[in-house]
């Protein structure tokens, strides 16, 4: 397939690529600055031309702000516009492609569903409530035009992505290496995660299984509080996990960010990518993570 990826230098999509270019498939990367034989110029807050984006089989859109930081405005904003300005203008280019794609898949996240506490969260679920929320369904609207000109688009729900070159599990090995990681707040949290072999693998399935559109959970099949998270990622480093964060000072360090990301639970399941038979290469917590940490 020829594939345009945006997002490519990002922690899931330096993942993609290689597996991608490993199965022989021709990948364009949309980029900002200059632009190379396997690039195309974009910017996010302006409209694509259609002719530049036409001629793909298969679009993966992954790019967006990154949302670790403190939540200012500013940040706010550019957190919504790069991901529902990005996204609206690449799906109206598509639509309006000659030749335009089979499949466009989409990122979005969990976050989709607000805190829900132990409730099951399945991809009807509900939105929920908050910043994050707002954001995943403005982001998942935005895609619209993709699915009106008849295109199949699939939004592809992240949690906490495990891996070794980046993301939010990076930022938390310092303390728990340092002996002093714990539980975050209560603890009592649902954090679902997802090995990135497993987010990569998910996005290869999505693209080669016409059956999947629409929300895509992913997230692996076994949810952990986040007591149960912390206690494991302490047990796999050889480190106590004695030092708690309460609530407090989560909210007095990180704000906003650290609410709904830290302290909001929800309990999601992969029950689209399970229905299709998708088998998931590292199901449970601790050897996601041995595995993680060991590459």
């Amino acid at each position: 397939m020829r594939i345009l990826v945006s997002g490519a230098s990002g922690t899931i999509g330096a993942a993609l690529l290689p597996r991608l270019k490993a199965e022989g498939h021709e990948l364009v990367r949309l980029v900002r600055g200059a632009v190379g034989p396997d690039q195309i110029a974009w910017d996010p807050e302006r409209p694509l031309r259609p002719q530049s984006v036409s001629g793909f089989d298969a679009v993966v859109h992954l790019a967006g702000e990154p949302i670790v930081g403190r939540w200012t405005e500013p940040k706010k904003r550019r957190i919504l516009e790069s991901r529902v300005e990005g996204t609206r203008h690449l799906a109206e280019a598509l639509a309006e492609a000659a030749t335009p794609p089979q499949v466009f898949v989409s990122a979005s996240a969990i976050g989709y569903y607000g805190d829900r506490g132990g409730e099951i969260l399945l991809e009807e679920s509900s939105s929920g409530a908050g910043f994050l929320a707002e954001v995943c369904r403005s982001w998942e609207a935005a895609t619209q035009p993709a699915a009106d000109a008849g295109i199949r688009v699939a939004q592809i729900r992240t949690g906490l992505v495990l891996s070794g070159e980046g993301g939010a599990l990076q930022k938390m090995l310092t303390p728990f290496r340092m002996g002093v990681g714990g539980n975050v707040g209560s603890g009592q949290q649902w954090w679902s995660w997802i090995h990135v072999a497993d987010l990569v693998g998910a996005v290869h399935y999505v693209l080669e299984n016409d059956s999947l559109h629409g929300p895509i959970n992913g997230v692996a099949p076994n949810s952990a509080t986040n007591a149960e998270f912390t206690k494991t990622l302490a047990a796999v480093l050889h480190r106590p996990a004695i030092f708690p964060m309460p609530v407090f000072a989560v909210k007095l360090m990180f704000g906003q960010m650290g609410e709904e990301l830290l302290l909001a639970s929800q309990r999601v399941e992969p029950a689209k990518l399970v229905a299709c038979g998708y088998r998931f290469q590292h199901a449970q917590l601790r050897e996601a993570l041995e595995d993680t940490l060991r590459s």
